[in-house]
């Protein structure tokens, strides 16, 4: 019982300053672009947003904003919109759900991944929610390129509504080259984090410590050579763009 409630409390610990690190990465680099970048076009596009008819989705994402403290920044302004056409709130769970509906919605980028993986290693009760989160991108219409430029002037309640009344009727397709890239990156982090477990055994006075960790430890850098090499010819191959319906 003193175990579990031990237990317990640790995980809590765990999960408060998982949550208050993936938070300080997003003010870290939203300040980050916001320091090196000339900001008066952005801060321009949110008085034109601000003038807008309240209930449309350019009127609320300036809304959002206001609420968080934040502006429009470079590379974010799609982020902007997704946040607030998805209903997702800007913390960190949220910010970890959004992710998981985008990748289920097609948009496979490095990043999406990388939030998504950091996030369920760090939140792992809330798997369950990624996972809905993901089955229902997969759902709706995809909106990776939608803009506020296109879409700010739309009313958001007719859009969340185009959203959930969307029906594919095509399957997904996946190319060899996002199959490859996938796999690449898979065997990148696993070689890494191999590695990294393995290192402090290498610096034992035991010797059995040392060989036990040296041959995982080189499997490791294997898996993440490989993975980079992998990763390399497949954007290099021009016929590995043919694409398998699934």
């Amino acid at each position: 019982m003193v175990a579990w409630v031990i237990k317990n409390k640790v995980m809590n610990v765990v999960q408060k300053s998982a949550r208050k690190i993936i938070k300080l990465s997003f003010n870290l680099s939203v300040w980050t672009i916001d320091y090196f970048s000339k900001m008066e076009i952005y801060h321009k596009k949110v008085t034109v947003l601000r003038e807008l008819d309240d209930g449309t989705l350019g009127r609320e994402i300036v809304r959002c904003l206001d609420d968080n403290n934040l502006t429009l920044v470079p590379k974010y302004e799609s982020h902007d919109l997704k946040h607030v056409l998805l209903g997702y709130q800007m913390t960190p769970e949220d910010e970890i759900r959004m992710q998981a509906f985008m990748i289920g919605n097609g948009n496979y980028s490095l990043p999406s991944f990388a939030i998504l993986g950091f996030g369920t290693l760090l939140l792992p009760e809330l798997c369950g929610t990624f996972i809905k989160d993901f089955q229902k991108g997969r759902r709706s219409e995809k909106i990776a390129d939608w803009t506020i430029e296109e879409y700010g002037h739309r009313d958001l309640v007719e859009l969340q509504t185009k959203l959930t009344r969307f029906k594919s009727t095509e399957k997904t397709p996946i190319s060899m080259r996002t199959i490859i890239k996938y796999g690449a990156l898979t065997s990148i982090t696993a070689g890494v984090f191999g590695m990294i477990y393995c290192l402090p055994f290498l610096f034992s006075s035991q010797i059995e410590d040392i060989v036990g960790a040296g041959f995982p430890f080189v499997g490791g850098a294997i898996l993440a050579t490989g993975g980079l090499l992998a990763l390399t010819k497949s954007q290099q191959a021009p016929d590995l763009n043919k694409e398998l319906k699934i």
